[in-house]
């Protein structure tokens, strides 16, 4: 089976589901180790960690000098084909 030069272009989830697992594997872990972890600048970790905590999926907590995460568990998905789904589980399924 061939692929088309495009076909390794994208990736099965996006870097907004990246950040929300990397953060579930440690609840304290810094921007800059997630950025690292998923490959990604710091910028667009601290932007996407602002988004996920805008929409409801993360709060943050100041913990002297660092930061703290807590997931939403019972959040649900923003894309209406699983708008009723919590995304807990789907972060249960993806975890090591």
């Amino acid at each position: 089976m061939s692929t088309s030069p495009q076909a390794g272009n994208w990736t099965f989830l996006t870097n907004h589901a990246q950040v929300l697992l990397r953060i579930a594997r440690d609840s304290d872990v810094t921007l800059r180790e997630v950025a690292h972890d998923v490959g990604i600048t710091e910028r667009a970790a601290q932007r996407i960690a602002t988004d996920l905590v805008a929409s409801g999926f993360l709060n943050r907590e100041r913990r002297g000098r660092n930061n703290h995460y807590v997931i939403n568990r019972e959040a649900t998905m923003r894309h209406a084909a699983q708008a009723h789904q919590q995304i807990g589980p789907l972060l249960d399924l993806l975890q090591p």
